[in-house]
C-alpha cells in the first residue's frame, strides 16, 4: 500500500510543482481535483487556516473530518507540522464510528415485517431509547503538501483486514483450545489407571470426562467440516432446484423429540409452493443450527414458531426461527455470526455450545446468495431469519 500511496504522492505533488500557471494557491485546479478524486482511498485537503476545503465522504464516517474540520488531533499535529517542515508523516489511526439503533420500532412506525414479527410471538409496541453502538475503525495515514498553503491528507481504511486477523486469530485459539481438551482428559485417566489402586468410581468419572471432550471434538469438527463446504457459491440449475418446505420438515421432524423432552411445541407454518436452488444438506444444516437454539434458549413449555414466506416482490424466500428465550443484548447482535462468537445469555442447556452454529447458518446463506439476520429484545425473545432468493421458473 506505500508503494501505491508513493506514486499517487509523486503525481500531485510533481503536478503541483511543475504548475507555474497556477497564481491562486488557496484553491485545487481542476487536474488535481481528478487526481484526487480516482484515488481508491479517501483524501482530505486543508487550506493555511486548517479549513478543510475539499474532503472524501469517508473522512467524516470514518471520524477524522466533522463541520469542515480535522477533529483527530494526531492528523492536525501532521498537518502543521508538514505545513511548517515539508516532507510527509506516515502513521495508523484508530478512530470510532457511533451510530444508534431502536430496540424496539416506536408504535406507528413498524415495517411490515417487524410488524408480523411482533404479531405472531405477541409482542407489544413499547417506546426505548436508542442505545448508542461504536464501531473501529483501523486507519493508516499520509499526510505531505500540496503547494505553500495546502496540505492533503490521504486515508487508507484498512479495518476489513484487520477484522480479518482478529477472527482468524481467535479461530486458531479457540481450535487449540478445543484440540486440547480431549488430550488432557485422556492423559488424566492414564495416569489414574497407571498409578493403580483408584476406585472404579474416579476411573469412570474421569472416562465419563474423556468421552464429554471427545463428543464436544467430534461436534466441533462437524460443523468446521461444514463451514469448509460453505465457502463456495452455489449456482442455480435444474438439478439443485429444491422445496424449502421439504428442507423446514425434514429439520422439524428431526427436532421433535428432542423439543418433547423439555414440553416445547414446535410449531410450522410454511407455504409448499417455495423453491430454491442450493444443496439440501446444507440448507438443513442451517435450519438445523437455527432450531436447535431456538429450543436450547426457550423456556420450558414454550413454542418454538418456524414460518416460510416468499417477500411481497416474490423474489426471495424467508424462513424466520422465533423462540421464546430472554433475547440478545443489542450489543451482541452485531457479533453473534462471528465465528466461536458466545453471547451471555447462556443457560443451562448451551454449556456444550461451542460458537459456531450461526457461523454456519451465515456461511450458508452466503453461498446461496442470500444473508442471515436476526432481530432480538431483551425479555422477548429472538427471530432469526435466513432469506434466500427464490428459483426461477
Amino acid at each position: 500500500m506505500v508503494e501505491s500511496l508513493g506514486s499517487w504522492w509523486r503525481s500531485l505533488t510533481h503536478r503541483n510543482d511543475d504548475d507555474e500557471n497556477n497564481a491562486d494557491d488557496d484553491t485545487l485546479d481542476d487536474a488535481t481535483n481528478a487526481l484526487l478524486s480516482m484515488l481508491p482511498l479517501a483524501s482530505v485537503v486543508v487550506d493555511e487556516h486548517d479549513e478543510v476545503i475539499r474532503a472524501h465522504p469517508s473522512a467524516y464516517s470514518l471520524g477524522v473530518v466533522r463541520d469542515d474540520v480535522i477533529i483527530e488531533d494526531s492528523v492536525l499535529q501532521a498537518v502543521h507540522e508538514v505545513r511548517s517542515c515539508g516532507g510527509k508523516k506516515q502513521f495508523d489511526l484508530t478512530t470510532t464510528t457511533a451510530y444508534a439503533t431502536q430496540r424496539v420500532p416506536k408504535a406507528g412506525k413498524l415495517s411490515t415485517r417487524e410488524a408480523a414479527k411482533q404479531a405472531l410471538i405477541g409482542q407489544k409496541q413499547v417506546d426505548e431509547p436508542a442505545v448508542r453502538v461504536s464501531r473501529p475503525n483501523w486507519l493508516k495515514v499520509i499526510v505531505g503538501k500540496l503547494s505553500d498553503k495546502l496540505v492533503v491528507v490521504l486515508i487508507s481504511d484498512v479495518s476489513e483486514s484487520v477484522r480479518f486477523s482478529q477472527i482468524r486469530d481467535s479461530f486458531i485459539t479457540n481450535v487449540s483450545e478445543q484440540l486440547l481438551k480431549p488430550t488432557q482428559s485422556l492423559e488424566q485417566l492414564a495416569d489414574i489407571v497407571e498409578q493403580g489402586g483408584t476406585s472404579q468410581q474416579d476411573v469412570e468419572r474421569n472416562a465419563m470426562q474423556l468421552r464429554q471432550s471427545c463428543t464436544r471434538l467430534e461436534h466441533m469438527i462437524s460443523d468446521l467440516l461444514l463451514l469448509i463446504k460453505a465457502q463456495e457459491p452455489i449456482l442455480p440449475t435444474s438439478d439443485n432446484r429444491i422445496n424449502v418446505m421439504e428442507q423446514v420438515r425434514a429439520v422439524v421432524e428431526s427436532h421433535r423429540e428432542t423439543a418433547a423432552q423439555r414440553n416445547i411445541t414446535i410449531d410450522m407454518k410454511c407455504d409448499e409452493s417455495l423453491f430454491i436452488n442450493g444443496e439440501a444438506d446444507q440448507i438443513q444444516a442451517a435450519l438445523a443450527k437455527l432450531v436447535e437454539n431456538a429450543i436450547t434458549y426457550s423456556r420450558d413449555g414454550s413454542t418454538v414458531n418456524i414460518v416460510a414466506k416468499a417477500n411481497e416482490e416474490g423474489t426471495e424466500a424467508a424462513v424466520s426461527v422465533l423462540d421464546r428465550g430472554d433475547g440478545i443484548a443489542i450489543g451482541e447482535q452485531s457479533r453473534i455470526f462471528e465465528r466461536f462468537y458466545r453471547g451471555d445469555n447462556q443457560n443451562e442447556h448451551s454449556g456444550d455450545g461451542i460458537g459456531l452454529g450461526l457461523a454456519i447458518v451465515k456461511h450458508v446463506a452466503l453461498t446461496h446468495h442470500g444473508s442471515a439476520s436476526v432481530w432480538s429484545s431483551p425479555g422477548q425473545g429472538s427471530t432469526f431469519a435466513l432469506v434466500l432468493p427464490l428459483a426461477g421458473e
